[in-house]
This record gives structure tokens, C-alpha cells and sequence, in this order.
């Protein structure tokens, strides 16, 4: 058995109420730093922002639909940002409904060109630190989750 089968067992009623409201955290996140103008969205059009001001950056969101699972080149791009965020400690997680999170940060003039929801990051609007209750959780969650070596934990967002 393996660490992912393990932890797929753990159907504790604590942690599925702790994933949901993760999800309503994630989804008040989102709304608030699109309403700031702080959300960035796009692989190509987040990676730039890490690039060139990678202390700015407070969460990030990786989604794709089963169907992008077997797209090799988005699968490559999310290792590599996995892998920025980690050594930047950035806080991550994955979502894995893109239609759901067009819905709730429109898939319009922050999505860029393409829509291009695959990867969201949030930054902070100005030099004081955002002091956001959404991203607090979401902080602590993710921080939960390193724990059990869920170094990037899969949340599901509300309906």
C-alpha cells in the first residue's frame, strides 16, 4: 500500500469538514484579491510575475480537469512551479474542477487571451502584508498539510 492509497483511507468526518472549509476559504480568497486587483492568472503570465517579483507572491492555485492530467507540457509546467513555490515558501494547493473556478474568478479579462485557468496566483497589493481571515486558513491548512507530507494538497471548491 501507498502513502497516497493511506492517506486516500483517511475518511474522518474532522477532515472532510477541514477540506470544506478550505474550499470556502479558497473561494472567499479568490474573490477578495480579484476585487484588490491581486490575482494573476495564466501559466505562462504567472510564472513572470514569480520571475520578476517572486516576494510579492502569497498563495497559489493549480487547476486542471482530469482531462489535463494527461497533458504532459501543463504536467511539466506544474512540477515547476510546485518546485518555485516550495523553495519560496509559497503556499500551494490544487483544485481539480477549472470550469468551477471560471465560474468564480470569470474566465474573462484576468484569464488573459486564452482563459487560461491552470494556474492563479494571489499577491499582496501593496508593500504592508494582506491581512486577508481567507488566507489565514488557507495558510494554516496548507501548513496542516506539510505536516502529513501533503506538500501540496488537493482542495475542493464549494458549489
Amino acid at each position: 500500500m501507498t502513502l497516497e492509497e493511506i492517506r486516500g483511507q483517511d475518511t474522518v468526518p474532522e477532515s472532510k469538514a477541514r477540506m470544506q472549509g478550505a474550499g470556502k476559504a479558497l473561494h472567499e480568497l479568490l474573490l477578495s484579491a480579484q476585487r484588490q486587483g491581486c490575482l494573476t492568472a495564466g501559466v505562462y503570465e504567472s510564472a513572470k510575475v514569480m520571475n520578476v517579483d517572486p516576494d510579492n507572491v502569497t498563495f497559489c492555485v493549480l487547476a486542471a480537469d482530469e482531462e489535463d492530467e494527461g497533458d504532459i507540457a501543463l504536467q511539466i509546467h506544474f512540477t515547476l512551479i510546485q518546485a518555485f513555490c516550495c523553495e519560496n515558501d509559497i503556499d500551494i494547493v490544487r483544485v481539480g474542477d477549472v470550469q468551477r473556478l471560471a465560474a468564480i474568478v470569470g474566465a474573462g479579462e484576468e484569464a488573459g487571451a486564452q482563459g487560461d485557468l491552470h494556474c492563479i496566483l494571489i499577491s499582496n497589493p501593496n508593500e504592508d502584508a494582506w491581512k486577508d481571515p481567507a488566507l489565514e486558513k488557507l495558510s494554516l491548512f496548507c501548513e496542516e498539510s506539510r505536516r502529513v507530507n501533503d506538500w501540496v494538497p488537493s482542495i475542493t471548491l464549494p458549489e
